[in-house]
């Protein structure tokens, strides 16, 4: 499987082994027993944000909607299930027409959430909810983990660019989903071409420092990639000594050039005395981009420095030490019967310690301030107040199992960047503390 199989467009045949045994085999038990078609509610959320976080951010909804859209047992898959007896024949045929065709509410992609908060809400029969389970949040954790990561890199930049670049660091799929997360929370631009390919991020890339080393002198290595490339190319500039690779810089491409990048050493330091040289040899628009293991306390380290863009890999797509956003998948209301006129009853886990939860079918809405500001994520199972209508956080995603929400990756980042500014100025902070909204259950 290659990067380019990640998503419904580029010919996945399906998603439905994407999942965990036990889900099979609860369904075969619930079809004997009969409570196969009864009504349900799942809800996915996070009991708690990573240590010192003060907001989440969800990412990976579209993705989720790929592959909703795209789960089915095809024949092979059928087969497969057979010869391993996972489940019983008369399973495998309920499995074999299986497409999901309930309803599914949720958090817009972008949006920012809390503990607590119903982030995804679907609701059908147990059976064919129940399957979904490991898809989602495999999904769901993974992208919202980086996503939460590139809003606080982003924040720390303060407007300057950010480049993901993080590919050679993790899975070949998982890269390409972290440089769609990393671009919803606030990145501008991807060093993977498979992510550029699939949704459309806008790339760049020139050379690394193998390219210098491949040549006679660094000036070989600058003329050739000039001469290639144009005056506007980004040269790599700390292959040896920086102070002279940037007046080869210059000397080669002139004052035109577009970026030199920087990648090791003190970062402030050299950004500075690169920043007087690049000024005194006469390129004053030529722009400093610098690399080399950063995070959000690095960057914002730098904020001082004259840089223009930062790269930023390893950090990034490992969600900065939390590359999980600890997301269940949980029951929260059933029917007695596949009636669709049957009441639903709140049910949920009474496990003793962290792990209980709150039963019922959930609507969210986020509570303003005077000024706009966001001051509460407000969850509830009845009538939603008076004084936030209008303020609910769910929108429909899928209705009778066909997808009715898609939206551009455009529209989800723009919708974080209104998120995160609508939150108390506390959220930026990169110090360690609470969620910056308490979460209030009505």
């Amino acid at each position: 499987m290659n990067s380019a199989d990640l998503g419904r467009r580029v010919g996945v045949p399906s998603t439905a082994l994407f999942t965990d045994q036990y889900e099979l085999t609860m369904v075969q038990a619930a079809l004997k027993a009969g409570t196969a078609d009864r009504r349900s509610v799942f809800e996915a959320f996070t009991r708690r944000l990573p240590e010192g976080r003060r907001y989440g951010v969800l990412a990976g909804t579209g993705r989720v909607l790929d592959a909703v859209e795209n789960f089915h047992f095809d024949d092979e898959m059928i087969a497969f299930l057979r010869q391993q007896e996972v489940v019983d024949e008369p399973t495998l045929e309920w499995l074999a027409g299986f497409r999901f065709s309930g309803d599914i509410w949720g958090y817009p992609e972008g949006e920012v959430y809390f503990p607590g908060s119903p982030v995804l809400r679907v609701e059908g029969s147990f059976a064919e909810c129940v399957l979904l389970e490991t898809v989602v949040l495999s999904i769901l954790n993974h992208d919202s983990a980086i996503a939460a990561a590139a809003s606080r890199m982003s924040a720390a930049a303060g407007g300057r660019g950010l480049i993901e670049m993080g590919a050679r660091r993790t899975h070949e799929l998982a890269a390409v989903a972290s440089a769609r997360a990393a671009y919803v929370g606030g990145f501008h631009t991807t060093s993977d071409l498979a992510a550029g390919f699939r949704y459309g991020i806008p790339t760049v890339g020139t050379s690394a420092h193998a390219f210098t080393l491949l040549h006679d002198t660094e000036r070989d290595a600058f003329r050739a990639q000039v001469e290639s490339l144009g005056r506007g190319t980004t040269l790599l500039v700390d292959t040896f000594d920086v102070a002279e690779a940037v007046r080869t810089a210059v000397e080669v491409a002139g004052p035109e050039l577009g970026a030199v990048r920087i990648d090791s050493g003190d970062l402030l330091l050299v950004a500075h005395r690169v920043r007087q040289q690049l000024d005194e040899l006469g390129a004053t628009e030529t722009k400093i981009v610098v690399t080399s293991d950063l995070d959000e306390y690095a960057i914002a380290s730098l904020a001082a420095a004259p840089v223009d863009a930062y790269g930023v890999g390893t950090q990034l797509v490992t969600g900065s030490g939390s590359p999980t956003c600890s997301m269940v998948y949980k029951l929260v209301a059933r029917a007695a019967s596949a009636d669709p006129a049957a009441p639903l009853t709140p049910v949920a886990k009474k496990s003793l310690g962290a792990k209980s939860s709150m039963g019922g079918r959930k609507w969210a809405a986020r509570r303003l301030d005077a000024q706009g500001v966001a001051e509460a994520e407000v969850v509830g199972t009845g009538p939603v107040p008076a004084e936030l209508a209008g303020q609910e956080l769910l929108v429909e995603l899928v209705r009778g199992g066909e997808v009715v929400a898609r939206e551009s990756l455009e529209a989800a980042r723009e919708r974080h960047i209104a998120a995160r500014a609508a939150l108390p100025m506390s959220a930026l902070q990169l110090s360690r503390g609470e969620p910056v909204l308490p979460t209030e259950y009505v």
